[in-house]
């Protein structure tokens, strides 16, 4: 891979959000996301910051990353690295955890083979989607292996599960709305102070965090196209341009315009000339 070829990602085909990604430099700046970030380094160095220490992960080693961390990502050598991730919800571990607190990995880097063949089983193979069953084992195989490895987060109390669940699909089915802790304490019929504690233990994020992480999931589907950027904060539930600019960039460490340059399709060698000059321009590097 040559030092100057550029930076790229790329997406795998289904719902579940996995992809290949090729970087270099600050990739990456200080973000929070709301689901872990499971991923297999497959050259260079990756390496980011993380819970106050400089973290690094070689060919073949394994990163998670637990939701709300902050983070940022970066190439630890000056050269590009590359690594294939998969975006997990906890909401998808729930049912193998039985209602029990997010398993904590505080290393970030591992090279527990067990967990290996559960980030291999996810990311492995970006070519084709995830089907029913190989996804649902996926999930198991992960939440046994995090939780072998990993602690809970320490939460003293008892989680309604069932409370939780009522409050994330109110939350799901009205995302470009003014959700308030009033209404999550209706649908839910927990005190609203509790249900936000356990929404937190359960889900790795606050109502509101994940309120705004369902926005920016509608805004990048809409940004696939060639909606124009305020047009996508409006529909997504943002106030403004700004709005949507200020938590895009700290839920994922980029800017709206740097997101849409990296996911652009990845070039071709040899390919012909389609009549789009920066298409063609881009097609010399592969």
């Amino acid at each position: 891979m040559s030092f100057d070829e550029p930076s790229w990602i790329v997406r795998a085909p289904g719902d579940f959000e996995r992809f290949e990604a090729s970087l270099n430099g600050a990739a990456y700046g200080p973000h929070r996301h709301d689901t872990y970030a499971i991923a297999i380094t497959v050259a260079g160095v990756q390496s980011f910051s993380y819970r106050g220490s400089r973290r690094h992960s070689l060919p073949g080693q394994i990163v998670v990353l637990h939701p709300d961390e902050l983070h940022d990502g970066h190439a630890g050598d000056g050269r590009h690295f590359q690594y294939r991730s998969a975006s997990v919800a906890p909401s998808a571990l729930q049912e193998a955890l039985g209602g029990r607190a997010l398993p904590f990995l505080a290393g970030g880097v591992s090279d527990d083979a067990r967990l290996h063949a559960a980030a291999t089983a996810l990311v492995g193979d970006l070519n084709q989607a995830l089907g029913g069953l190989e996804y649902d084992q996926a999930m198991l195989d992960l939440a046994d292996a995090l939780s072998d490895l990993g602690s809970e987060q320490t939460y003293h109390r008892r989680v309604d599960l069932q409370a939780v669940a009522l409050a994330r699909a109110f939350i799901d089915a009205h995302p470009d709305s003014n959700v308030r802790l009033d209404d999550l304490e209706r649908v839910s019929g927990q005190d609203r102070w509790q249900l936000s504690r356990g929404f937190r233990a359960l889900l790795g994020v606050s109502p509101y965090r994940y309120l705004i992480f369902r926005r920016l999931d509608t805004a990048r589907t809409m940004m696939n196209g060639r909606t124009p950027l305020a047009e996508v904060a409006a529909a997504s539930g943002f106030s403004d341009q700004s709005h949507l600019t200020r938590h895009f960039r700290s839920a994922y460490g980029l800017t709206p315009a740097q997101w849409q340059r990296l996911n652009r399709p990845r070039p071709v060698r040899g390919a012909p000339n389609s009549g789009d000059p920066e298409t063609d321009a881009l097609r010399q590097w592969e």
